[in-house]
């Protein structure tokens, strides 16, 4: 897949709850957070914070990590929580110690990022048995939101990557245009 980044002249899309929680809620994404107790997360490919605002309520420190300074802008134009540090960087080079963070997750973001040089730096950056929670587009889908299908990954392409990083898979789903996958750092 191409790297590609979100146009930043479209940064108010990210800010539509109607669209982006039907494709991934809140709780789905906060339930698997909560659920292993973090305190320090990173959110890669944060954007505009659309996300990262429902995560940082339940974390201590949360890193809003994204490629494109000009959409920490939008993001400090809204209003970024206290407990939310706002980082450059591409995911296969971040800036944090080895396993400074308890979980790490991206929404809508993986088929930006996915290469085995990003996979072996979250497993390096999240603490051992830590949680990856990704929310993709799938190639499975229909192209009806999103970007084009053969821009995408299918589900089992996600798990066999992480897997092959040393994840552990906890869960994977598939929706009608996205998935979802929850795994373990090595």
């Amino acid at each position: 897949m191409g790297f590609h980044t979100f146009d930043v002249d479209r940064a108010s899309e990210l800010e539509r709850p109607e669209v982006r929680y039907r494709w991934v809620s809140a709780e789905e994404l906060v339930g698997p957070l909560a659920a292993a107790d973090v305190e320090v997360v990173a959110d890669l490919g944060s954007g505009t914070g659309f996300y990262t605002d429902d995560v940082a309520p339940h974390a201590e420190t949360v890193y809003g990590v994204d490629v494109q300074p000009e959409m920490h802008d939008r993001y400090r134009e809204k209003g970024v929580p206290e407990n939310v540090e706002l980082v450059v960087s591409d995911v296969a080079d971040l800036p944090f110690a080895d396993g400074e963070l308890d979980a790490a997750f991206s929404t809508m973001t993986y088929h930006e990022f996915a290469s085995d040089a990003a996979l072996a730096e979250l497993a390096r950056t999240i603490r051992s048995g830590g949680s990856l929670v990704t929310f993709d587009w799938s190639a499975d889908g229909d192209g009806d939101g999103g970007p084009p299908t053969d821009e995408r990954f299918a589900a089992a392409d996600a798990v066999a990557a992480l897997e092959a990083a040393g994840f552990e898979v906890v869960s994977e789903s598939t929706r009608t245009e996205t998935f979802g996958v929850v795994a373990r750092a090595p």
